[in-house]
């Protein structure tokens, strides 16, 4: 049950940032296994010059499309799944017209006690939610539990 921040710059249609959104949403129920009302996005437009997103040292330009993702998520996934999920973002966005140099994400891990899903109570530490499991799919035993 990612959180997930997405900043892209004015001047994209209503259309192009829910499909950006989808995508990135679909892209972490395909990898990370998640049910498909799981979904918690915030997204945010900003004026010119309120994104800045410079070169890293990799040689490559970001226009003023660039789209930047944050990623809150449970400690857990190794980095083999956390680089699937990143390629199959990029992918995603690819199909809906984001380039790959004009993506940015940023991955951040929690634990249960970071969480709390309305009326000041950490559900996960009060047992009115599941711990959810962390595997990857393909790590998962076919009865749910996991090796």
């Amino acid at each position: 049950m990612p959180l997930v921040r997405i900043d892209v710059n004015v001047g994209r249609s209503p259309e192009q940032i829910c499909a950006i959104a989808d995508a990135i949403h679909d892209a972490i129920v395909a990898e990370y296994g998640i049910p498909r009302r799981d979904r918690f996005q915030i997204i945010t437009e900003h004026h010119p010059r309120q994104i800045i997103a410079e070169d890293a040292g990799l040689g490559f330009e970001r226009s003023t499309d660039v789209v930047m993702i944050q990623i809150f998520t449970q400690a857990g996934r190794t980095d083999a799944a956390k680089q699937a999920l990143y390629a199959e973002i990029a992918q995603r966005l690819d199909d809906v017209g984001v380039r790959g140099n004009e993506l940015f994400l940023g991955y951040m891990e929690n634990g249960p006690q970071d969480w709390s899903f309305g009326y000041g109570r950490a559900q996960y530490l009060t047992g009115e939610l599941s711990v959810p499991d962390v595997l990857p799919v393909q790590a998962r035993a076919p009865s749910g539990e996991t090796h």
